[in-house]
């Protein structure tokens, strides 16, 4: 099933790689799109393990757009820049 989760911080390939091999290792996913313009992660996976999918997301520096943890992303910003160039690092 297609889950769409909005979130923020997501600013490069970098970013994008990161989550990308994080939640492919989640239960159920079958695939992970991301566009950045947008700050949206496609994930092919189980609909029931969505908030799964989004706490690993937050976890990662990238909170989901509209919650509490979104708006206060101001304090989490350090670990989306590692996220960052940990996935630069590793093209």
């Amino acid at each position: 099933m297609n889950i769409e989760i909005l979130v923020e911080n997501i600013k490069c390939g970098g970013c994008a790689n990161s989550i990308t091999k994080k939640i492919l290792q989640q239960d159920g996913v079958k695939s992970v799109e991301i566009d950045i313009e947008r700050g949206s992660v496609q994930i092919d996976g189980d609909n029931a393990l969505r908030d799964s999918y989004a706490e690993t997301l937050r976890g990662l520096g990238y909170p989901e757009h509209g919650t509490l943890q979104g708006i206060e992303s101001v304090g989490v910003k350090a670990k989306s820049f590692v996220s960052c160039a940990v996935g630069r690092m590793s093209d």
